[in-house]
């Protein structure tokens, strides 16, 4: 549950790290798909990164903690 908790960080923090750096690559992608605008397109992986790391708290950060204390 540790090693889950540091995979899931970094892959979170590797997705922001996308957007923040390569924003207009991302969205030119992204564009070619679906039709949005930029700001359709950030609040989209804004509420997407909050999700994503309250489930990496919620399932895997809390479940380690909780059996650290156990065992």
């Amino acid at each position: 549950m540790g090693w889950a908790t540091v995979i899931n960080i970094a892959v979170l923090t590797l997705w922001f790290l996308l957007i923040v750096y390569t924003h207009d690559w991302v969205y030119s992608l992204h564009s070619k798909w679906f039709t949005l605008s930029i700001e359709r397109f950030d609040t989209i992986h804004y509420a997407d990164m909050a999700f994503y790391k309250t489930n990496i708290y919620l399932f895997n950060l809390i479940p380690f903690l909780a059996l650290q204390i156990v065992l």
